[in-house]
């Protein structure tokens, strides 16, 4: 499911959508016409991998900023036709490349996508664990089957199973809603015999900050807490007050005015329960988190900056930033070498944390 296909969502008529659909091509082309003028080949890699980054970061740059002018029922109606696109495209990619298959399910009558390997499937592969996955999307755009060969990047360099939620989102839903979707989900996983010794959340941007909320919930309510948290350029800090918002704006993906008044819904940016880098994070409900970033990313310094209260509270962090890259880098960039030295770190450290599983978590 996609937002747009909720009953409480408005969407806009064809017309109007065929419209917003034009004028996104028109932006895109405009956006990748600046490659050429922003010196494509340099960087910190190789020629091929800056040459990449320079088109991916225009051609992202140029879709958000786009995307995020619209008003909202034009965005949800072209969100949908993404997600249609996705529905017909990744499918057959990751089941060819990744050897994985996509089921949906509901859980807690949260609907989603599983992502498994296909010998595990069939009963020929150990589950090394089971993953929440939270999408990103600034808390209010994407859905799961966007992030599905992502998602099977990582069930083939963890060997876990994998469940991408399809949680509400803002401004439709705004907080506490995302939170308690994913609760629910969490609380459904342990019910249905997945030990928290054997479960990961993860998540990017703002299902990275998502991922972690959810730590603070699970404290709240005396939930036991994941074997591990994984997250990738976290959205940790909504204050959004650190110098690289405004000093890495010319070199990230993100627009430079990043929304989050549609989520806070008139909750203080400051809140733990929003921007988890202001809680008092300690190893007793804050589990060993892995995490990743980039150096020209504006949320850098947010995450710095939770990465270090980490330590300081004894929670075991792995962290890398990665010179040169931007927001999300190995989601935008799977093929970059910065991209395979996260997934690789990342499989080490799912093995180091999470006891093997036997049995896939019960469809």
């Amino acid at each position: 499911m996609v937002m747009a296909d909720r009953p409480e969502v408005k969407t806009a008529s064809t017309p109007v959508t065929t419209l917003a659909v034009a004028g996104l091509a028109s932006t895109m082309l405009t956006g990748l016409a600046r490659v050429p003028f922003t010196r494509p080949f340099s960087g910190p890699s190789g020629i091929l991998d800056n040459l990449g980054q320079s088109v991916t970061r225009q051609a992202v740059r140029s879709f958000m900023g786009y995307s995020m002018s619209l008003p909202i029922d034009e965005f949800r109606s072209l969100e949908k036709i993404l997600d249609d696109i996705c529905k017909v495209v990744i499918p057959p990619f990751v089941e060819r490349i990744d050897d994985v298959d996509l089921t949906h399910d509901e859980l807690a009558g949260v609907p989603g996508i599983w992502c498994r390997a296909k010998d595990a499937c069939q009963g020929g592969e150990k589950i090394t664990g089971t993953i929440l996955y939270l999408h990103g999307g600034g808390y209010i755009g994407t859905s799961p089957i966007m992030y599905a060969a992502f998602a099977s990047t990582i069930v083939e360099r963890t060997g876990c199973e994998i469940f991408i939620a399809d949680y509400r989102m803002a401004p439709e839903f705004p907080f506490p809603a995302p939170v308690h979707d994913a609760a629910d989900v969490y609380r459904e996983l342990l019910a249905r015999g997945v030990d928290p010794a054997h479960l990961i959340v993860a998540g990017d941007s703002g299902g990275g900050g998502l991922a972690a909320s959810l730590m603070a919930y699970l404290r709240d309510h005396e939930i036991p807490k994941p074997a591990a948290v994984a997250l990738f350029s976290p959205e940790i800090d909504l204050d959004l007050d650190h110098p690289s918002i405004t000093d890495n704006a010319a070199t990230d993906i993100l627009p430079w005015n990043v929304p989050v008044t549609p989520y806070l819904h008139g909750v203080q940016p400051d809140d733990e329960r929003v921007s988890i880098v202001y809680a008092d994070l300690g190893p007793a409900w804050f589990p060993p988190t892995f995490v990743t970033c980039g150096s020209d990313e504006m949320f850098r310094d947010g995450i710095r900056e939770f990465t270090a209260a980490l330590e300081k509270g004894g929670v075991e962090v792995q962290a890398i930033e990665e010179p040169g890259m931007f927001h999300v880098y190995p989601i935008l960039m799977p093929w970059s070498e910065a991209a395979h030295t996260a997934f690789d770190a990342l499989g080490e450290y799912v093995e180091k944390h999470v006891t093997p599983s036997a049995e896939p978590a019960t469809a």
